[in-house]
């Protein structure tokens, strides 16, 4: 199993999506920012890391958000999504295809890797609890 951290990434009532490069498994579909957790590495050192050379900004991680197992055919991924916010710096496409920011109704646009479906989920029903009703 092979730990790996990611970050959901805030800027009003947009998100942060990330597009992978095509050369990559599961190449050009969306993700949250993040990677593998290595060797010696907390999960919220992980993400630091990963955000500085992915985007080139400092992240600080607060609570998890959400975890996931997920079974891809090349390898079993325990993801774990954590709140976190750009403390440092503008994002850069360091290793993206693209960066986008949206909205929880904008979702359904984008097609996203297996792992993150139950996560966003979970987002656009905690998005449509707080809507107040009309």
């Amino acid at each position: 199993m092979t730990e790996v951290v990611a970050a959901l990434i805030w800027e009003g009532s947009r998100f942060m999506i990330c597009q992978r490069p095509a050369h990559k498994a599961r190449g050009l579909l969306w993700e949250f920012v993040g990677g593998k957790v290595e060797h010696g590495e907390t999960k919220e050192q992980a993400l630091v890391r990963e955000c500085r050379e992915e985007l080139a900004v400092t992240v600080s991680v607060g609570s998890s958000f959400a975890e996931v197992t997920h079974e891809y055919p090349d390898l079993t991924v325990h993801l774990t999504l954590f709140h976190a916010a750009i403390a440092e710096g503008i994002p850069q496409m360091r290793e993206h295809n693209d960066i986008r920011w949206i909205t929880t109704d904008e979702i359904p646009q984008y097609d996203f890797c297996p792992a993150d479906q139950p996560i966003l989920e979970k987002l656009r029903a905690a998005h449509t609890a707080k809507q107040p009703e009309t």
